[in-house]
């Protein structure tokens, strides 16, 4: 097993020292070199001071009480590892590959509205450093146009999200776009029939770019099952449905030939008391028994959580929140980053469990447990505040 190559190798003092100077510079100069971030916390960090104040809380921000985005960090961290010794893992690796193409991660950059508002590019910025790395990145169709972002990176792995927003001639409008742009998949959402209340985005007094009541909200509104047949029985581009919470919704989706279950509360901004995306997702896997792929998202921000989904039956993590923390830390060059930071954290996981590739995890390695941490959006970064800092 070896580490990234650009990655640093230090320990102890060293690397303590390194990320103080480092930080300090930063604090100096304003100015972020994406090799100067260590860890994940350092990257959010940056991104909130960095960021308008508005801007973060609605970034961080839930619908309502902000009881579903809890319940997803809580899902994850009520999940411990049983890991296995004495296995060879000597040549481990952390790719796989999807949509027939190798992965240095089974991870996308998940679809995430205006990404303008957080670093210059957007969408563009966002794909590029997907590229960069390795993995896939799936485009808000609330973002930056689909040409643009093909433009950017015509060879990378990209699929493309859809707000319906119109009538059949706009669906079928917007999948023949994504078809030419050379998209591997499109997914439909599902979970967005109404608004939500975003109550800090209300105290704020803050309205996202985008996040009005959009122009042909009723039509998501109408949306149903018909919709779902129209794009399979005219096009043949693998089809995904996002926002996927139960059983039931998974096998009327594969029965009507849905190719991924995209397992989703929408970062707990939509539904509020919703269950936890990990908690919803044994339940799918084993509705759809392979007939799928699946994808999931919901607070995954650490090597562990990837790991946690992958052998709880997933196919891939969508990442969404950390694409954004990282675009305002440094833009692309601090989302490549903080993919090799994960996937650092995911070769050690899978090591210190005995597996030598995602193949061999299964949900024998998981074991039911009472988390330890207080869940929040930003409860996966216990050091953000620098409270390990020693007086």
């Amino acid at each position: 097993m070896t580490a990234p190559a650009d990655l640093p190798r230090l320990s102890g003092d060293h690397a303590v020292r390194a990320t103080g100077e480092a930080m300090a510079n930063v604090a100096k100069t304003g100015v972020v070199a994406a090799t100067e971030f260590q860890t994940l916390h350092e990257m959010v960090r940056t991104a909130r001071e960095r960021l308008d104040p508005k801007v973060w809380d609605s970034l961080i921000g839930g619908s309502e009480t902000e009881t579903t985005i809890k319940r997803n960090r809580l899902a994850l961290d009520s999940l411990a590892f049983r890991p296995r010794v004495l296995r060879d893992i000597s040549q481990l690796d952390a790719s796989v590959e999807r949509f027939g193409r190798r992965l240095r991660l089974p991870v996308f950059l998940a679809p995430t509205g205006p990404l303008q508002l957080f670093g210059p590019g957007g969408g563009a910025t966002v794909v590029a450093a997907a590229r960069s790395f390795g993995v896939g990145h799936m485009l808000s169709s609330g973002c930056t146009p689909l040409e643009m972002v093909a433009e950017t990176a015509p060879d990378a792995l990209r699929m493309a999200q859809l707000h319906v927003r119109g009538d059949d001639a706009f669906v079928i409008d917007y999948v023949a776009r994504a078809i030419a742009c050379g998209c591997a998949a499109l997914c439909l959402t599902a979970d967005t029939a109404v608004s939500s209340r975003r109550e800090r985005n209300i105290v704020n007094r803050y309205r996202m770019t985008g996040a009005a009541v959009p122009p042909g909200q009723p039509f998501q509104a109408a949306l149903n099952w018909r919709t779902v047949r129209l794009i399979k029985e005219t096009f043949d581009i693998p089809l995904g449905l996002k926002g996927i919470a139960t059983a039931e919704d998974a096998l009327i989706a594969v029965d009507h030939g849905v190719d991924w279950i995209y397992v989703s509360n929408h970062g707990g901004r939509q539904l509020d008391h919703g269950r936890g995306s990990m908690d919803m997702l044994p339940e799918i896997v084993d509705a759809v028994a392979g007939r799928a792929g699946i994808m999931i998202d919901g607070s995954f921000c650490r090597g562990t959580d990837i790991v946690k989904a992958i052998a709880a039956g997933a196919d891939l993590v969508g990442l969404g929140r950390m694409q954004c923390y990282a675009l305002a830390a440094g833009g692309e060059a601090a989302i490549v980053r903080m993919l090799e930071l994960l996937e650092y954290e995911v070769q050690r996981a899978m090591a210190m469990l005995g597996v030598a590739g995602f193949a061999e995890l299964d949900r024998s390695y998981l074991h039911p447990a009472v988390s330890v941490t207080p869940p929040g959006v930003l409860s996966a970064f216990p050091l953000l505040d620098g409270s390990h800092t020693s007086s």
